[in-house]
């Protein structure tokens, strides 16, 4: 609901602390509080990689709004000033750093491992949580800012490339995984990481 980046991170932070968390409800269970643990670092590295995405894009376009950076002028000033020694844009940059904080948020291979234990919290809100609204908050974001994407892909294809790859990876992975999971709740779980890689997959062409 937030109209800029630095609002919208304390919100996808504070849903991370709430889901560490439940996570680690049962706290006296060894198994649920390594499972706490391992969620909570999993997304950290993409929420890490994230911020620095957003701190880059903070001292490039001088805001972190959503209306003033997907303006013409600033947006296309990400799109043609190009990052020194690496040869791509401040706009593909920014978004494939950012893309990874919705890696994280969403479970996507290689920061999928997360997921499927966290079906260790109480079932009803886990599944609620991890399995229905969380998880959607990645694919939310790559919509929500869909134009520094579009943006960065003019100059450098491979950045909505990357998205759909990961995307398309990890339907097919974790559905594979699935079928041999004898825990109704990791299928679950697994389950929803292939068909919120269907979605990226969907992003990753332009579909969203």
């Amino acid at each position: 609901m937030s109209n800029n980046f630095l609002q919208l991170f304390f919100g996808w932070e504070a849903v991370g602390l709430v889901s560490y968390l439940l996570i680690g409800f049962w706290f006296k269970r060894e198994s649920a509080v390594f499972a706490g643990l391992k969620a909570f670092l999993t997304t950290r590295i993409g929420d890490t990689i994230m911020f620095s995405g957003l701190a880059l894009l903070f001292v490039h376009a001088g805001t972190l709004n959503f209306d003033e950076i997907f303006r013409t002028p600033v947006i296309t000033h990400l799109a043609e000033t190009m990052v020194p020694g690496l040869g791509i844009s401040w706009a593909a940059l920014t978004a494939f750093l950012i893309f990874w904080g919705a890696m994280g948020k969403s479970s996507q291979f290689p920061l999928h491992v997360w997921l499927p234990d966290a079906m260790e919290g109480p079932t009803p809100v886990s599944a609620l949580i991890h399995a229905a609204t969380m998880v959607s908050a990645g694919v939310y974001l790559i919509i929500r800012m869909f134009p520094l994407f579009h943006a960065a892909a003019e100059g450098a294809p491979w950045v909505l490339n990357f998205v759909a790859a990961i995307g398309a990876f990890t339907a097919i992975f974790a559905a594979t995984i699935a079928v041999a999971q004898n825990d109704v709740k990791k299928v679950l779980a697994y389950s929803t990481v292939s068909q919120l890689g269907y979605m990226f997959a969907a992003l990753g062409i332009g579909a969203y």
